[in-house]
């Protein structure tokens, strides 16, 4: 990591202060982003030529492949379509579903009960406060493609340290919700 640190920002890159794996090249109107997770890179620019100057920097300095267009990254699925590129997470949504046993469980229309109001210490603790952390964390993850559980697994994980029985029901909508929508994400133009 510290030999490709080196190596990009000789090219001119600098690191992200929010995200150390995310290195941005401004230089009049070129502009170029390559994040980089363990052996996964990814590069977008603002021209084609740049995107090739950039890659083939990169392949003179180390051993790698050009996968093309990019379809996956991080088990974020990419679908290009007619209106540029489709984010999703659905065989992760799916995943999460089966881990909590919910597979043949019915949808909500909505990943939040209005009614119901969490609060920290009503209701019994729940037996296995682990699997319920697992599962928050799993569905933290799934907001990068899902903005519309972002508040109701915000609201799930004010409880991590302590949850409660109303807590995993609040949890159980999240994944009752996500059996019907398991296909969204995001479209990006």
């Amino acid at each position: 990591n510290a030999r490709f640190v080196s190596f990009i920002t000789r090219q001119g890159f600098k690191q992200s202060k929010s995200d150390a794996s995310l290195f941005v090249l401004k230089n009049g109107s070129d502009l170029a982003y390559v994040l980089l997770y363990v052996d996964d890179i990814i590069v977008t620019t603002s021209s084609p030529s740049l995107t090739t100057k950039v890659t083939n920097a990169m392949k003179k300095e180390f051993p790698m492949t050009d996968g093309g267009l990019i379809n996956s990254f991080l088990g974020i699925a990419a679908i290009h379509n007619d209106k540029g590129l489709f984010l999703h997470q659905s065989h992760y949504a799916e995943d999460i579903i089966k881990r909590a046993g919910m597979h043949d469980c019915k949808p909500v229309s909505t990943p939040v009960d209005m009614k119901a109001k969490l609060a920290e210490d009503i209701g019994k603790p729940v037996d296995n406060p682990t699997e319920y952390r697992s599962l928050a964390g799993a569905l933290q993850y799934l907001t990068f493609t899902r903005p519309d559980i972002a508040y109701a697994v915000q609201q799930i994980c004010l409880f991590m340290h302590d949850p409660r029985d109303l807590h995993m029901q609040a949890l159980r909508r999240i994944l009752r919700y996500l059996q019907g929508t398991k296909d969204k994400g995001l479209q990006l133009l």
